[in-house]
């Protein structure tokens, strides 16, 4: 079932963006859906136009990306990217739950943060092979139901930790009130380290990080809300002791300071 172009977290600027590409994501079977969150498309055609950059903050997820001379599988990044996009293409996705990934191969999702993984390992087909079966099909919705069938013969058996993952980074998304990784231990009730040790074997990033992410990416949507912001209080309520600390970091998820940020912002309306 396809879920639309709907705003979601991550695309900067989106509004701009909807512009130059089409953005589509597709619920999985309920099968498939344990681990995946969802498949997505992303497809363009800017003959004769000038090429587009469109810039995506990371997110806690694992990402099985068929394009193209790239298909892989790729850890969660730390920094926003920019993605150049020209002429015509599209590519397909497989974005899994926090936590959703490690079953597959119960390797530490670390480790994806030094190069991306094969998708052999995991479909057991080459990159190539698997770029001609899904890029070839001019039907999306052919697609998915490809990757589907992939993906439900080599599916793990079930760990209950992925769930209890996903509930912990939803508690993150959704809880503004969580700058912390000690509130976040209390409101799950475990303990710092367990809370690392999981994180660092299943998601491939702390939850500090995680937490800074979405709070960050918070500050980033209340702009494009044109919602007036006082830069020192947001500072302070995400645990920084100064605001040059959140401008670093905020510059570093989000690509742009704050300030040059609202300008983008205002520029692109």
């Amino acid at each position: 079932m396809a879920q639309g172009n709907k705003p979601n977290m991550g695309i900067l600027h989106r509004q701009e963006g909807e512009r130059n590409f089409r953005l589509m994501r597709y619920t999985p079977s309920e099968e498939v859906g344990r681990f995946v969150m969802h498949y997505w498309t992303v497809s363009w055609n800017l003959e004769g136009q000038p090429p587009y950059e469109q810039h995506v903050v990371p997110n806690p997820c694992v990402n099985l990306v068929v394009e193209r001379g790239r298909t892989a599988v790729y850890g969660p990044g730390k920094e926003k990217f920019a993605y150049h996009l020209a002429g015509q293409g599209r590519v397909f996705g497989v974005k899994f739950k926090p936590g959703g990934f490690y079953p597959f191969t119960r390797k530490s999702v670390s480790g994806l943060s030094d190069e991306p993984q094969s998708v052999k390992e995991v479909l057991g087909i080459d990159a190539i092979d698997l770029e001609q079966i899904i890029l070839n099909d001019p039907s999306e919705e052919s697609m998915v139901r490809k990757m589907e069938n992939l993906l439900i013969h080599k599916l793990p058996p079930w760990d209950e930790t992925v769930e209890h993952i996903t509930n912990i980074v939803e508690i993150v998304a959704r809880s503004r009130e969580v700058t912390r990784v000690d509130t976040l231990c209390e409101t799950v009730h475990m303990n710092v380290r367990t809370l690392q040790r999981l994180f660092e074997q299943y998601v491939g990033v702390s939850p500090k990080w995680v937490i800074q992410l979405y709070r960050l990416q918070n500050a980033a949507e209340q702009l494009e809300r044109d919602v007036l912001i006082d830069w020192i209080s947001v500072a302070a309520d995400l645990g920084y002791y100064d605001q040059s600390h959140f401008i670093k970091d905020f510059r570093t998820v989000i690509g742009q300071t704050p300030e040059e940020y609202m300008r983008a912002i205002n520029v692109s309306k």
